[in-house]
């Protein structure tokens, strides 16, 4: 008994270097990306298509943020005023045309890539065809826009200059990988591991005591 009472103290200093560990691979990985929103009952709710394959109605309201994020379940919202009749409340109606709302936020300071200063916020009316998507609506006030190879959506009115959706580090950094944000969040393999050595430890402590038994 008196080996296992000597193990408890080693496996729950393992087992919380091994938890923090894992927390911190966790969060130290993210992507400096564009979001795209959909307004929808007073709320944003992030997009479930890329903004050239969405059909956004008359009245709709768009938007769109940048930041550093891990998926889309910690993206950053757009935020302030997201109101189709204050935002559209100087651009007529036109027949043979619809009116979309959007919201553009170029987020903060933290999330802006080294040796930029993110624009302020703004909100803007597009008035288009009625089958126009929510990239052409974006096009119509916001130009220049810049995409990548893979249609990815990496600048609005040249913010940033550079870059497009690559991966930083927890401090921001950008890391010489450039993977496509993601679409959604996969567990980290830290924890999961680190509870099996954990198991692992815990087994030879217990083997060694009926071994000294026996």
């Amino acid at each position: 008994m008196t080996a296992v009472r000597r193990a408890v103290p080693v496996l729950l200093a393992a087992l919380a270097l091994l938890l923090g560990t894992g927390a911190g691979q966790a969060s130290a990985t993210g992507y400096r990306y564009w979001s795209f929103w959909e307004r929808s009952g007073g709320h944003w709710t992030y997009a479930t298509q890329g903004p050239s394959l969405a059909r956004p109605d008359d009245g709709a309201v768009e938007g769109f943020r940048f930041s550093v994020s891990a998926d889309s379940g910690d993206a950053s919202k757009p935020r302030g005023t997201a109101d189709f009749a204050t935002i559209c409340s100087g651009t007529a109606a036109e027949r043979g045309t619809k009116r979309v709302a959007l919201v553009i936020d170029f987020g903060v300071p933290a999330d802006a890539p080294s040796g930029e200063t993110p624009p302020a916020r703004r909100t803007a009316c597009a008035r288009v065809a009625p089958a126009a998507s929510a990239a052409q609506a974006l096009a119509a006030v916001a130009k220049p826009l810049r995409y990548d190879t893979n249609a990815l959506l990496c600048a609005i009115s040249g913010y940033p200059r550079t870059g497009c959706g690559e991966q930083v580090g927890s401090a921001g950094s950008a890391t010489p990988e450039k993977p496509a944000p993601p679409s959604g969040g996969g567990p980290s393999l830290g924890l999961p591991i680190g509870a099996g050595v954990v198991v692992v430890l815990a087994g030879a402590a217990v083997w060694q005591f009926r071994r000294r038994r026996g």
